[in-house]
């Protein structure tokens, strides 16, 4: 793999209007989805905020459809270096994305959970809130876990009981981690598998709501 990938800003989707001023939420996708998949969330939303879903850098083996933000080996390996390398591409995204955004915050599903959570530990100066569905967070050390230690920025974590594909050691994982590294709010959801529920959505935009009315003006 190469130590640069890059987010292609031509496939970003924004949500239509004008976005000056605008909080900045960014949507990043599961493997073997796309820019698409995600877009259509932002009708659950909290107004006021624009909403960017990006693609992911890298392309699935043949014949899997979509895109992928690392190998899906790395899903049990314990080197997170794909995980890292993804997260160091939205980063770089986000340089010429975020404008006057008075605040950024990342809403991922499956990878793209890991990648937001893996961004805010190796940024938590630019990234204010994350939420990660149906994803976990990467095993490992960064230099900048002790930052979140002290400073605790806001996480959601959903996720179904009946997810099988979230290895139950990275889930197990991520239930040690985030209480110490995290405001963190979230929820198991009964009978769910790998996707997002219509209750989920509704406490993920209590979660948002949240983020927005907190900003400084």
């Amino acid at each position: 793999m190469d130590d640069v990938l890059t987010i292609d800003d031509g496939l970003t989707r924004w949500t239509p209007g004008e976005r000056t001023g605008l909080p900045l939420l960014v949507l990043l996708h599961g493997y073997g989805a796309d820019e698409n998949d995600l877009f259509g969330l932002a009708a659950y939303l909290p107004d006021g905020i624009a909403v960017a879903s990006v693609a992911a850098p890298l392309a699935p083996p043949w014949p899997m459809p979509g895109r992928s933000w690392y190998a899906i080996d790395s899903l049990s390996s314990r080197d997170a270096s794909g995980i890292t390398l993804a997260a160091e591409a939205l980063l770089r995204w986000l340089d010429a994305a975020v404008g006057d955004a008075p605040s950024v915050a990342l809403l991922g599903f499956s990878q793209g959970a890991a990648v937001s959570l893996q961004a805010l530990r190796l940024a938590p100066e630019r990234i204010d809130a994350v939420v990660a569905l149906s994803g976990y967070a990467a095993l490992g050390e960064l230099p900048n876990d002790a930052v979140l230690q002290e400073q605790k920025p806001p996480v959601f974590w959903g996720r179904g009981n009946r997810d099988d594909v979230i290895p139950p050691n990275l889930i197990d994982h991520t239930a040690q981690w985030l209480p110490g590294h995290s405001e963190l709010s979230g929820r198991v959801y009964p009978g769910l598998t790998h996707s997002i529920s219509e209750q989920e959505l509704a406490d993920v935009n209590v979660f948002l709501s949240q983020w927005k009315d907190g900003i400084a003006d």
